[in-house]
């Protein structure tokens, strides 16, 4: 799965640790999803992230490679 969390965090001029207050999720835990050390990222969690990027699951998490 590529992840393209970082992209779209900084199209919205947002640091790692705003996001994290906008959204509840921890700063590491974003860090992580940011790096694909992320084990596994809930549903829940790729909604929230989501809604404060205005933009689709599909668009931070894609299946291709």
């Amino acid at each position: 799965m590529k992840c393209y969390l970082k992209q779209r965090r900084m199209e919205k001029y947002l640091t790692q640790k705003e996001l994290a207050e906008l959204s509840g999720i921890s700063r590491s835990q974003i860090n992580r999803i940011e790096k694909g050390h992320a084990s596994k990222v809930y549903v829940e969690t790729a909604l929230i992230l989501a809604k404060i990027l205005q933009c689709k699951v599909e668009d931070i998490f894609s299946l291709d490679e």
